[in-house]
């Protein structure tokens, strides 16, 4: 008996083993491409508060990025293998997590090159750019605006005559800001700038008399910047931003995935959870943005099937 029990076992792992396997094969796409990487690639923001930005640890953090984690935890799920946080020792076997910084000029290229997986951070889903990349369900709604100094007589973009406004490089921002410029009445400059910090430095140092980006990253600065009491959100909403996580297209299997990790954070209330927490509650640098979330998003969340 006791001879035969290693036979027993080595036929029963034989018995199992092509059912992996096979299992395995039925990985397509992204899916197929995280089993074998080992990894899963999570686009993140430096400096998008609250959605993606950085810790004083430079750890990535942000609503966003929670969104994603819960999403990476079903594809480790789907995958049967466990989910590793990106400092977890290099021994241990399972789908381990990176975050790759991405700016917002680079978004779309890194998504569609296999550079990042998903992009977590503050992404509105256009039908432009939907013809290149996949969004997973919108999780905020946003709209631009313009940030200015308190004694500065700007209340409109209509007040801008004369003078410029920066906006961040690749942004839906900077699109609607160049469409109204081009009209010419008011006629005014739009300045890029590399990235959110930059054109807050902009707008800081007088280089431009405002800054035009979605309502919330503009609170979110005011809210964490030293000088941030020194500026104002202005101005009726030149957009609306429904903000979404991107992901590669043409990719059903993963892009139904996406939907079904959105559907159980519904389900489960995480969605709320994470909106209070990152929207109405302390942020780790101490301020508090105070945002109830808007009867539409709430209603969204309902319809993804988040409990009454």
């Amino acid at each position: 008996m006791t001879r035969l029990l290693p036979l027993a076992l080595a036929a029963l792992f034989a018995a199992w083993a092509p059912a992996v396997r096979a299992d395995e094969s039925l990985f397509s796409g992204t899916l197929k491409t995280i089993h074998d990487r080992g990894t899963i690639l999570i686009g993140v923001r430096e400096s998008s508060i609250p959605f993606s930005f950085l810790n004083k640890a430079r750890q990535a953090i942000g609503f966003s990025v929670d969104l994603c984690h819960g999403i990476a935890t079903d594809v480790a799920a789907a995958l049967h293998a466990d989910l590793l946080e990106p400092d977890a020792p290099a021994w241990q076997k399972g789908i381990r997590i990176l975050y790759v910084p991405v700016a917002a000029d680079e978004r779309l290229s890194k998504v569609t090159s296999g550079a990042v997986d998903l992009e977590c951070g503050s992404t509105t889903a256009t039908e432009a750019r939907a013809k290149t990349v996949a969004f997973s369900p919108v999780f905020f709604l946003a709209g631009t605006r313009l940030m200015t100094r308190k004694d500065a007589a700007i209340t409109s973009y209509r007040d801008l005559g004369g003078k410029a406004v920066a906006v961040s490089a690749g942004t839906t921002n900077g699109d609607v800001m160049k469409r109204l410029a081009a009209r010419g009445a008011p006629a005014f400059q739009v300045v890029d700038a590399p990235d959110l910090p930059a054109a807050y430095d902009m707008l800081a140092t007088g280089k431009v008399a405002a800054f035009a980006s979605d309502d919330i990253l503009l609170s979110g600065m005011i809210a964490t910047r030293p000088d941030g009491k020194s500026f104002r959100v202005v101005g009726d909403y030149l957009s609306f931003e429904p903000y979404a996580i991107m992901f590669r297209r043409d990719d059903p299997d993963f892009a139904d995935l996406v939907k079904r990790s959105f559907g159980r954070m519904a389900e489960a209330g995480t969605l709320h959870a994470l909106y209070n927490r990152w929207l109405t509650k302390k942020l780790p640098t101490g301020e508090t943005l105070s945002l109830p979330i808007s009867p539409q998003l709430a209603e969204m969340y309902r319809a993804l099937g988040e409990p009454d």
